[in-house]
């Protein structure tokens, strides 16, 4: 964090849907950042600092994940409600959503309900499921699944399924990875299951709100879909060198400055 930067701060938020856990900072224009699966507001933890210097800064704990309310149903509309009960209970107007996979399509069915509660959409590296996927995936290997063990190796079963989507001297971002995970271990699999079950062909044609896709150079799992979501969603896509599955935190000051560029266009870098 730059000298100057607004502080982080962290609290929590009781709604219809029990207590939500956020980091924010910064004033003005709401924009609320979404993780992926399984992780926790500190995706972002690179990025709030910088939009917070023209923006209030929000990143939320997915219901069910981090710091925020356990539930017993993994699926996007459920996780879909956790970002509204929390906006309900901010008493928060329009807002800008950003969200990152699975986050990106969490924001994907908060526009799809309710087009006139957002001011502008940014979904960042958001695959498209289709039948076709929907079947293609179900029989894959499990993305981060671990069976425990009692000498603890899979911690490090954990840290080797992952260490792939990170550049060497990206260990940092790693730790948080398993960290996150080992919160939601017994379930860590199923907010990638609620993605592919998601039915987001005909959300997609309900979506009114402004929409800019974003992903990065890196990404070889969600890069091949976002031509047929341009498509789909008449938008514009923005491509992030240097960035992969991990591009909130690889690319903070980047990521940042194109979300802050098509929310509010005439801001200073």
């Amino acid at each position: 964090m730059a000298t100057g930067d607004p502080v982080v701060r962290r609290r929590y938020v009781d709604t219809r849907v029990g207590q939500m856990h956020l980091a924010e900072c910064g004033s003005g224009t709401p924009v609320l950042f979404l993780h992926q699966t399984p992780r926790s507001w500190t995706e972002y933890i690179g990025v709030l600092p910088i939009a917070g210097r023209h923006a209030h800064a929000m990143a939320l704990d997915t219901l069910g994940f981090g710091q925020s309310a356990r539930t017993d149903e993994f699926s996007i509309e459920r996780f879909a409600d956790g970002v509204e009960a929390v906006l309900d209970a901010l008493g928060v107007g329009q807002v800008t959503l950003v969200g990152h996979h699975t986050g990106a399509v969490i924001a994907l069915e908060v526009a799809a309900r309710d087009p006139a509660r957002l001011s502008a959409l940014v979904l960042s590296a958001m695959p498209l499921v289709t039948p076709e996927r929907r079947e293609r995936v179900r029989n894959r290997r499990p993305i981060d699944h671990v069976e425990p063990t009692t000498d603890g190796s899979h911690l490090t079963d954990l840290w080797r399924r992952r260490r792939g989507f990170y550049h060497d001297g990206q260990e940092d971002h790693l730790t948080r990875f398993v960290l996150d995970a080992l919160q939601v271990l017994e379930r860590v699999e199923d907010g990638h299951v609620a993605v592919n079950e998601y039915e987001m062909v005909p959300r997609l044609s309900l979506v009114r709100t402004r929409t800019l896709l974003v992903c990065g150079a890196d990404d070889t799992h969600s890069l091949p879909d976002q031509p047929a979501l341009t498509r789909a969603l008449g938008c514009e896509l923005k491509v992030i060198d240097g960035g992969g599955v991990s591009l909130p935190e690889q690319c903070p000051n980047a990521f940042a400055e194109v979300v802050l560029s098509f929310v509010a266009p005439t801001h200073t870098p």
